[in-house]
């Protein structure tokens, strides 16, 4: 049986979001495999495919938005926001800065967050989950509650193991593991 996890990679492969190589990595890491996740993400299927399949695994966590730290966690943000209203249950969308704006409202969090909100964190990629902990401490600042870290790529470096090890719910799509495996997580 063919998944939504199963057909995204397919289209990640189809896309060039995987890829095989040298990289270095946002934390200076050096790795032979790299996932980059906006070829998948800005694709149009495979935004819509995103938006599903995370719409479908917040389903029943009570989130009512949804979002993370830019880059990444943007167009996977706004496509499932968008697959949250077309099926009636809208969830509100929101973006994190890496630094406060200098200028106008001078806000670190941008979009229609109100404090005590309950939230679902979302990133293309996680590797030690260092963008995706950025965006929990600004959300938990703010008294929101995470009730769901998804990630579309778990590399399996200890970013998703240390999520689940501090208490959060946190669900990859795919697994990206070390020896360049790459396997559909097995949804309910």
């Amino acid at each position: 049986m063919n998944t939504p996890a199963d057909s995204l990679i397919e289209l990640a492969k189809k896309t060039g979001a995987i890829k095989f190589g040298e990289f270095t990595l946002a934390s200076g890491a050096k790795s032979n495999r790299y996932f980059e996740g906006k070829l998948l993400t800005l694709h149009p299927e495979g935004a819509c495919r995103v938006g599903e399949a995370i719409f479908d695994i917040l389903e029943g966590s009570g989130a009512q938005a949804i979002g993370g730290l830019i880059l990444g966690a943007i167009p996977i943000a706004t496509a499932v926001s968008i697959i949250s209203h077309k099926r009636g249950n809208a969830l509100l969308a929101f973006m994190v800065r890496e630094s406060p704006k200098e200028h106008g409202a001078k806000k670190l969090i941008e979009g229609p967050l109100e404090p005590g909100m309950r939230v679902a964190i979302v990133d293309d990629v996680v590797t030690r989950g260092g963008s995706v902990y950025k965006a929990i401490e600004a959300v938990e600042n703010m008294n929101c509650r995470v009730v769901k870290v998804v990630a579309i790529v778990d590399r399996h470096e200890g970013g998703g193991d240390k999520l689940i090890a501090d208490g959060y719910d946190f669900v990859p799509l795919i697994h990206f593991y070390p020896d360049g495996t790459v396997q559909a997580n097995k949804l309910p």
